[in-house]
């Protein structure tokens, strides 16, 4: 029997280029103040989280105490169809960065690390770059170091 073919992701270049000139906009500002805030975090294409695909910065190997470990990006960000996602995927003893930040994020949704917004106005950019460099020195959720 044939193994199914998997579809190739496109590059970074690729994904953004490829995306309607209004959320182009948006994520080449928001994937730019990434790039200048850390780095250090690589960008590459990934996919895991829904049908969108996820332009990743930073990988991190993760062990949490039940056993279970991976690798995941430390910073995704997402154009989904109707709205965006920054997923900043720091914490520590104390809870999860952007949980706990949420009051300063600006107009928009949070989860314990996803942050979504309708419009990069509603984003308070310097804040989430602000907890992007913070992840970048600390690492990802149970993180092995």
């Amino acid at each position: 029997m044939p193994t199914p073919k998997t579809k190739a992701l496109p590059t970074v270049a690729e994904f953004i280029a490829a995306l309607p000139d209004d959320r182009r906009a948006t994520i080449t500002t928001i994937h730019n103040a990434i790039r200048k805030a850390v780095p250090k975090l690589a960008p590459y294409m990934t996919s895991g989280m829904g049908p969108s695909p996820i332009i990743g910065y930073g990988k991190y190997h993760y062990k949490y105490a039940s056993g279970r470990e991976g690798d995941w990006f430390t910073i995704g960000l997402v154009a989904a169809k109707r709205d965006y996602a920054l997923h900043i995927c720091g914490g520590d003893k104390t809870g999860y960065l952007v949980e706990k930040n949420a009051a300063k994020l600006g107009n928009v949704k949070t989860g314990r690390s996803c942050i979504n917004f309708k419009k990069l106005e509603d984003l308070n950019l310097p804040a989430a770059m602000a907890l992007a460099k913070q992840v970048a020195k600390t690492g990802g959720i149970g993180a092995v170091k």
